[in-house]
């Protein structure tokens, strides 16, 4: 149970932040919701005077729609065909005393359940005006000719409300009316909230009034009696017996903590009843699943169902484990990595300053933690942790930096701000190592597994697993079958995999004996020997590309191919080819006479082959600058033909 105190001790020490709202990227909007309350999407909202008479109503838009209502343990996780009514905003079925004249029977009695329950909150000492307007108005039960009046439902021929609204069918409206385009079922499921509009004050949305989510928190703790000791704070307190879901989006119903299956697996066998597996009291079960549902709203990741979450104690944005070092800069200091040459110290120095920020937020304490936490689910109703671990907060960001430090290399697949291409060293983002190990059409089933596998990796400093390593190198020994873009961004994080363990730098090695190594720069000066002899105009692929997949398996008769394929384009360049000839002389001098076989090469020859060819497109001009002022040289990042 370390996760959902940890869970709850998020949630305290953001308290102060609960009930405020925060908009993503996309629109929606999110916040800390409070005890005993959950989210909604809303649908029809409903605006009434303080002596409980309806004054406007209106269809809410999707992207307004996400609603904060107060709930209980029962109607929380309700379902079935008698469901327990939310205790102030909630369906058609369960608000509207009308709802049988216009949609037909229920099963049960809804709508008085609805309204006793209501009524027990108005009577009780936590009672609030606001809510008791509500009580008047529904209690009147003419919701739904209220809104058919005001136009945002409406009605066949018959007075029944709409199924669904078809185009040009007789009896129905030329325009498709608001309420068909927010909602997916029928209109008979749509969700209503209440506005109450007081005069001198601001309109009162209910939904974000502090006082009536604490008027109904301070009510429904006073009617839980059921206590029991707390397995998270070992205290007596009064205990959940059912707990969230809407946990991952509004749509999921999915649980962490579930024991609703008395004849199934879930506790029998070794315990008599579930209380005794696991006993968790209401208030952390709430501020632990709540504080969860704002933690991925706010910067979880989320693939095809699977969450990756990662916050901090005191500081909640963390550097995320999944993302690239350009991350760690983004737009503001986009030259910071983009120097090819730098030497792997000085790289170092600029990864630890730029994860530094992370270590101290201006208060000093003893501790600071940060947590790792992987969320999924195998079927709809039950939810799994994944991967779950708590690390102190200065060993997370030492291992960070340890991961950036040793698996990097020079990529050039990113965009700024400005919708432009910039370089960037360091290490790949891990939803980037899948598509280039699995390819750009991996599907999200895969990458998300990828992901989880690379985990341990980067947090517990593991080997990357080696059928991802192979994988990715024989992607991009296969250039043909990719468009340069691709290929391109494929062989630099496999350069960073293979890195990872050769701990050889971007920057050319020539004092390099490695038979591997010396082939991949054997290969890169043939394939800018020969894109330099066709010129800018011929975009076809030269020999070495071509024949790069096989050079790699049987490296020794694929060069003689590739070599005689050579000599018509060192004729073209005659004198011009001089340097190359005489370059692919002393690389191949280094080779010893028992390494020129058809032994395949490892992974090391696609570092050989990328640096001798950035080495080859770096004009003697920026060679020069870099030599004079590394620390002002800024890498071409279009690959242009260098003066040699």
């Amino acid at each position: 149970m370390n996760w959902l105190a940890n869970l709850s001790k998020t949630y305290d020490d953001h308290a102060k932040v609960v009930g405020q709202f925060e908009t993503k990227k996309n629109g929606k909007e999110y916040a800390l919701i409070p005890i005993s309350h959950t989210t909604q999407t809303a649908h029809i909202e409903v605006h009434l005077n303080v002596s409980g008479e309806i004054v406007n109503a209106k269809v809410v838009d999707k992207k307004d729609g996400s609603t904060v209502i107060p709930c209980t343990e029962s109607s929380a996780s309700r379902a079935g065909i008698t469901p327990v009514p939310h205790p102030l905003f909630d369906k058609l079925m369960f608000v509207a005393g009308d709802y049988i004249s216009f949609c037909g029977e229920v099963r049960g009695t809804p709508h008085q359940d609805y309204l006793a329950q209501l009524k027990a909150w108005c009577d009780s000492p936590f009672s609030h005006a606001k809510v008791q307007s509500v009580l008047t108005y529904v209690s009147k039960g003419t919701l739904i000719a209220d809104l058919v009046n005001r136009g945002v439902l409406h009605t066949d021929n018959r007075g029944k409300l709409l199924d669904k609204w078809v185009a040009g069918a007789e009896g129905q409206e030329s325009k498709k009316p608001d309420i068909f385009n927010v909602i997916a079922s029928d209109q008979s499921g749509a969700f209503v909230r209440f506005a109450v509009n007081i005069p001198g004050e601001p309109e009162s949305r209910l939904w974000r009034d502090a006082s009536v989510q604490q008027s109904f928190t301070q009510f429904y703790e006073m009617s839980l009696q059921d206590k029991d000791v707390c397995f998270v704070t070992g205290e007596y307190l009064p205990v959940a017996d059912k707990h969230a879901s809407r946990i991952r989006h509004s749509g999921d119903k999915s649980k962490l903590i579930s024991a609703n299956d008395s004849s199934g697996f879930t506790f029998r066998g070794r315990f008599r009843t579930s209380r005794e597996a696991a006993a968790v009291s209401y208030e952390v079960s709430q501020k632990g699943h709540n504080a969860l549902k704002w933690l991925i709203d706010k910067q979880g990741t989320t693939i095809d169902g699977k969450v990756f979450l990662v916050w901090g104690s005191t500081n909640l944005n963390m550097p995320e484990p999944y993302d690239d070092a350009y991350s760690l800069w983004g737009d503001e200091e986009e030259e910071a990595l983009t120097d090819g040459d730098t030497t792997h110290k000085e790289f170092a120095v600029k990864i630890r300053n730029a994860i530094q920020g992370y270590r101290y937020d201006g208060e000093y304490k003893s501790l600071h933690e940060v947590t790792i936490m992987t969320l999924d689910a195998a079927t709809p109703g039950r939810m799994s942790i994944m991967y779950y671990r708590n690390l102190d907060q200065n060993l997370y960001l030492d291992r960070i930096a340890a991961w950036h430090e040793s698996c990097y290399w020079l990529h050039r697949y990113r965009k700024n701000k400005n919708d432009k291409f910039v370089s960037f060293i360091g290490a790949p983002a891990t939803k980037d190592i899948a598509f280039a190990a699995y390819g750009q059409r991996a599907s999200d089933k895969i990458v998300k597994g990828l992901m989880e596998r690379m985990l341990p990796c980067i947090i517990d400093q593991r080997p990357i697993p080696m059928d991802i390593v192979r994988s990715a190198i024989h992607r991009a020994s296969n250039p043909v079958g990719m468009e340069l873009w691709e290929w391109e961004k494929s062989l630099s994080i496999t350069c960073a995999l293979v890195n990872k363990e050769e701990g050889y730098g971007v920057a050319l090695d020539l004092e390099a004996t490695d038979r591997s190594y010396l082939f991949g720069r054997m290969l890169a000066i043939a394939d800018v020997l020969e894109r330099s002899a066709l010129g800018k105009e011929e975009k076809r692929a030269t020999n070495a590309v071509r024949y790069m997949n096989a050079f790699a398996q049987r490296p020794g008769r694929t060069w003689s191919i590739i070599q005689s394929n050579l000599q018509p384009y060192q004729a073209r360049m005659g004198t011009d080819a001089r340097y190359y000839n005489s370059l692919l002389d002393e690389v191949g001098d280094k080779l010893q006479l028992e390494d020129y076989t058809d032994k395949p090469l490892t992974g090391l020859y696609l570092l050989g082959f990328y640096s001798q060819r950035k080495d080859l497109y770096t004009s003697k001009k920026d060679k020069e600058t870099a030599a004079a002022a590394p620390e002002d040289h800024e890498e071409n990042q279009s690959i242009e033909q260098g003066d040699n």
